[in-house]
């Protein structure tokens, strides 16, 4: 069965199902997809390309991510990007902070949302950046702080709520631990990563059911593709009321752990979905596409979505 003919039975299976009319999409393609791309993509092409996203219908673009240049090259421009992209009315454009340096520097340049991690595998926090769950919490809380005192919005996200390439299999009780702690720091919202793509809809529900405590309004999903599971573990949180989806154009970017060469689910795919069983995005396809093209074109790489 071609991919097509694959989605479209996933998709019949939820057509009479109660889901929301609206949902929000967060594109990711600027910071998490250009992230883990290999070549570097010049500054004002990334000016372009997140206005071409502005014209879309996004309320929420993720810009670039203030962090070392030593460590992440294809972020080491994140000042003059923010700077210079057209700040468009009703689109938020969040950046991702890693500590107090980095919000000093985004503080300079005028951002108004920010973006901070936590983990829920010991494993991975240790590898990813060098020190425990706790000790990344306890980093982040400063940043928190200076960002509410500078009236910053602040979300969160909790990396491999699924699984870990270390660890294997993470409890869900482990990501209401952490959810918490970000609620309990002053993030609106919490955005959960299935970062190397292992989620099922089975674990998907599982996950739901442990963060039952929480206001379903308040959390989001990343699912990454990795195996052509995340339109059905996005259908899955939308049947538990979660009406926030993190995802990429064209299916740019995907975790450098995950052992195959997926990334994030397209937004193309996660749209056309959507449209499918008559849910509200907001996002006009024309203009979506125009912004693919021109990242693809630029990146030499192949448009993972499906459309139809």
């Amino acid at each position: 069965m071609s991919r097509v003919n694959n989605l479209l039975a996933q998709l019949q299976k939820y057509k009479n199902t109660s889901l929301p009319k609206k949902v929000k999409i967060v594109e990711m393609g600027p910071r998490d997809g250009l992230q883990n791309e290999k070549t570097i993509v010049q500054s004002e092409d990334k000016v372009k390309f997140i206005n071409l996203l502005s014209k879309c219908g996004f309320q929420a673009i993720e810009t670039t991510s203030f962090v070392s240049k030593k460590w992440v090259p294809q972020m080491g421009d994140a000042s003059e990007v923010y700077s210079k992209i057209d700040k468009f009315p009703n689109v938020s454009y969040p950046v991702l902070v890693p500590n107090i340096i980095g919000l000093d520097q985004a503080l300079k340049v005028g951002v108004k949302e920010i973006a901070v991690f936590g983990a829920a595998s010991e494993a991975f926090s240790q590898k990813n950046i060098n020190c425990s769950i706790a000790d990344s919490l306890k980093r982040f809380n400063d940043v928190v702080i200076k960002a509410q005192q500078n009236g910053i919005k602040i979300r969160g996200y909790v990396s491999c709520v699924m699984g870990c390439p270390y660890e294997g299999d993470i409890h869900p009780q482990k990501v209401a631990e952490v959810t918490q702690k970000l609620f309990e720091m002053g993030c609106y919202e919490v955005s959960l990563g299935d970062t190397i793509g292992v989620g099922t809809p089975e674990k998907t529900k599982n996950l739901m059911q442990a963060l039952s405590q929480f206001d379903i309004k308040k959390l989001a999903v990343h699912f990454h593709d990795t195996y052509d599971r995340a339109i059905p573990n996005i259908l899955v949180a939308l049947e538990h009321g979660v009406e926030v989806v993190d995802s990429s154009v064209s299916g740019l970017g995907g975790c450098p752990y995950a052992g195959k060469p997926s990334g994030n689910v397209a937004t193309e795919t996660v749209v056309n979905s959507l449209n499918y069983l008559g849910i509200e995005t907001g996002i006009d396809r024309e203009n979506l596409k125009k912004a693919s093209d021109f990242i693809c074109g630029l990146l030499n790489r192949q448009n993972i979505s499906i459309n139809f």
